[in-house]
């Protein structure tokens, strides 16, 4: 998998590069079909905004939030990007089984 992270008006430390990883790893553990993933990093005013979008077979997954806190506002993604990335393992996952029931 690419991992490609990146700052706008932010630096992207070390810090914060394992942390993003980190969490990363829990959403890859949910489904192993990811090919790439790009985060962006960013403030706007007073708000940290992370965005990141995520490369599975067959779909692109966006997710994205906004905390005053810039670790908040990374697990606040991770949150709303593992509900979407368990959502469309289990359409995969029912539309196969589907296929499966017709063919019998």
């Amino acid at each position: 998998m690419n991992l490609n992270i990146t700052g706008h008006h932010v630096e992207v430390t070390p810090a914060i590069r394992e942390y993003v990883t980190s969490k990363l790893d829990r959403v890859i553990r949910h489904f192993d079909h990811v090919t790439s993933t790009h985060v962006i990093l960013s403030v706007e005013k007073l708000q940290q905004k992370a965005e990141v979008t995520l490369h599975v077979k067959g779909k692109d997954i966006f997710a994205d939030s906004t905390d005053p806190d810039l670790y908040a506002a990374i697990d606040l993604l991770i949150d709303k990007l593992d509900r979407q990335v368990v959502k469309h393992k289990e359409k995969r996952s029912d539309h196969t089984h589907d296929k499966r029931i017709a063919a019998e």
